[in-house]
Order: C-alpha cells, then structure tokens, then sequence
C-alpha cells in the first residue's frame, strides 16, 4: 500500500491551482468525502462519494474563476495530513477575497478519504 507524502500533497495543491478536477480526483479514494468551509451544517456542507466531491471541487471554479492556493505548506503524520494555504480570488460581482486557511485529510490506502476544509471567515474585499 503506497503512503500520502508531502509531495503527494503539493502535488495535490498544483492540481488545485491548475483547476485540474481530473488530476484532482485521482488522489480521492472511491467513498471520498469533502467537507467544505462553509455552509449550514456544523461541518459545513457535506459532499460524499466521487461524483459529488468532483462536483463540489468543480464549483469552486465556478464561483471564483481565478481562485488560487498559495503559499502551501504541508505536513503528513501516518493517516493524517495538513496543508495550510492563503486563499486568494475575484468573485464574480468583483470583490476580492484573500483569506488563509487548511484542509485536514485522512488517508486510506494512499489516497485521500476525506479533505476538511477550514478559513478565516474575512469579508471580502473591495467591488
């Protein structure tokens, strides 16, 4: 069974930045869970399974078309992982967004099993 390194997840972040969903599903196992920074439920909205995590990733884009992780810096501890990032964007009525942030993983089989995301709760900027 192959590990997740901090390369696997830098490359995870490129992927991020590239806006890649391809590339990006196929460091997520087939159950995979997404958990976003936002939304009604204490764990923010919930997205389970491929299909709806891709569509969850995809939507990013869709609201920011110009979102960028920067600055990655991460860490893996046997079947966890962290990466830390700044979080920067135009949204689509022109106000920025600049905000730091992680995502905390779990790993099952050398694959991602869950990203829980996290960010400072920053207004958006200008417009």
């Amino acid at each position: 069974m192959a590990s997740v390194t901090v390369d696997t997840l830098q490359a995870f972040a490129d992927a991020w930045n590239r806006h890649d969903v391809d590339a990006l599903m196929t460091f997520m196992t087939d159950d995979c869970v997404f958990e976003a920074s936002a939304g009604p439920d204490v764990n923010g909205v919930h997205h389970t399974g491929r299909d709806a995590v891709r569509k969850a990733f995809a939507a990013v884009w869709q609201a920011i078309p110009d979102a960028q992780w920067r600055d990655a810096r991460h860490f893996v501890a046997g079947d966890r992982g962290v990466s830390e990032w700044t979080f920067t964007g135009t949204m689509k009525d022109g106000k920025r967004v600049e905000v730091t942030g992680c995502d905390l993983f779990t790993f099952k089989n050398g694959k991602i099993a869950l990203k829980n995301s996290y960010r400072k709760n920053r207004p958006p900027i200008g417009g």
